[in-house]
């Protein structure tokens, strides 16, 4: 990816408003941003067209590989339509999670905690 796509990946570490993010969605995909979760840090990496570019970004800023979970954000939708837990970076078989969707309800729960902590 180029320097220009890498720096429309914005750090959300703190709580953003919706309409930012609706923003965001319309500038990119229209209805959806793709997300990078970082469940220990409890912050996300959006804005950038490819989770993978996400990943990359969280990576080189402090984040570990086992932490990091791929999403899609519905900013327009609310509850649990909001979140689409797939991503070709959640292919992880050494933890279990053997397909594009997070597998385990739990790891599911800690997402989701994230993104309702930074989205209001």
């Amino acid at each position: 990816m180029n320097e220009k796509g890498m720096s429309d990946i914005l750090l959300v570490a703190q709580p953003m408003v919706r309409e930012e993010l609706k923003k965001i969605a319309e500038e990119r995909y229209g209805d959806m941003v793709k997300a990078v979760v970082d469940v220990s840090r409890k912050l996300m990496a959006i804005g950038g067209e490819l989770h993978a570019d996400e990943e990359k970004y969280l990576l080189e800023n402090g984040s570990l590989q086992d932490d990091l979970w791929g999403i899609n954000i519905y900013p327009d939708k609310s509850g649990e339509e909001m979140i689409e837990f797939d991503s070709m970076i959640n292919l992880r078989p050494r933890l279990g999670n053997r397909s594009r969707r997070v597998e385990d309800a739990t790891r599911r729960q800690k997402i989701a905690e994230v993104v309702e902590s930074l989205i209001k």
